[in-house]
C-alpha cells in the first residue's frame, strides 16, 4: 500500500492534496485511522518525487545544492517512515496522537486552530530564535523532552499501576485546572469565535445552526461531541 500511494504521491505531486482527500473518508468511517496511516506514509515519499525532479533541472554550480536538499528530504520522509512504521509498538505513537488530537479537537473546536499556530508558526519562530544561542536551545529542548517524558510515565503508572505512585501523582488533579484541563480557556475562546461554540451553547443563534453559510454546522454537531 506504500508503494501504491508513493505513486500517487507523485501523480498528485502533494502529500497535503493526498491527505485532505482521504481525512474526509476517515471521518465518515470509509477507512479507519489505522488503514491512513500507510496511505499517509506513502504519500509523503511520493510528494519527494517533485523536489527531486525539480532539483535537476538545476544548472550550473547550484544543481549540487538544490540535489542536496532534494535528497534531504527524501531521506527525512524515508527514516521517519523507517522510525515509526516497521515496529508495531512505534506505530500507537503517532496513532494515538492523532486520536487524542482529534477527540480533544471534537470537545474544543478552537484547539484545531490553536494547535495549527502553536506548532507550525510558534514553535519554529522560537527554535529559530534560540538557535542564535545553542547552549540555551539545547537546554529548552532537553526541559521539554524530560518534561514530556516525565508526564508520559506518569500517566501509564496512573492507569497501570496507581498504587505504586505517592498519593498526590495519583491524579493531576493537585494541579490548578488551567494546567490539567481545556475548559477553562474554551468559555474564552468560544465567546471569541462562533465557529467554536459547542451544540449545546445556548448563545448560538438558530438562525446560524440552519445557515448553509454558518460555520457552526459541521458532523461534531450531529454526532454530540463535546464534554
Amino acid at each position: 500500500s506504500r508503494g501504491i500511494n508513493a505513486e500517487d504521491g507523485i501523480l498528485v505531486q502533494s502529500s497535503s492534496v493526498f491527505t485532505s482527500a482521504i481525512t474526509p473518508l476517515v471521518g465518515l468511517g470509509v477507512i479507519s485511522i489505522d488503514r491512513m496511516f500507510p496511505l499517509t506514509l506513502g504519500s509523503n515519499i511520493g510528494t519527494t518525487g517533485t523536489a527531486v525532479l525539480a532539483s535537476l533541472a538545476a544548472t550550473g554550480d547550484k544543481r549540487s545544492v538544490t540535489i542536496q536538499v532534494a535528497i534531504s528530504h527524501l531521506l527525512f520522509n524515508i527514516f521517519g517512515i523507517l522510525v515509526f512504521y516497521p515496529v508495531p509498538f512505534m506505530r500507537t505513537i503517532p496513532i494515538g496522537a492523532a486520536k487524542i488530537l482529534g477527540n480533544t479537537t471534537a470537545d474544543y473546536r478552537w484547539f484545531a486552530v490553536f494547535y495549527l499556530i502553536l506548532v507550525f508558526l510558534m514553535m519554529p519562530l522560537l527554535f529559530i530564535a534560540l538557535s542564535f544561542n545553542l547552549v540555551l536551545l539545547y537546554v529548552v529542548i532537553g526541559v521539554l523532552l524530560a518534561a514530556i517524558f516525565f508526564i508520559t510515565i506518569i500517566n501509564i503508572l496512573q492507569s497501570k499501576v496507581p498504587d505504586k505512585l505517592p498519593e498526590v501523582l495519583r491524579t493531576w488533579e493537585f494541579l490548578p485546572l488551567p494546567c490539567r484541563s481545556l475548559e477553562p480557556y474554551d468559555s474564552v475562546f468560544s465567546k471569541l469565535m462562533i465557529c467554536c461554540r459547542k451544540k449545546n451553547d445556548d448563545s448560538i443563534p438558530l438562525s446560524v445552526l440552519s445557515s448553509p453559510n454558518g460555520c457552526a454546522i459541521g458532523n461534531g454537531y450531529s454526532n454530540g461531541h463535546g464534554p
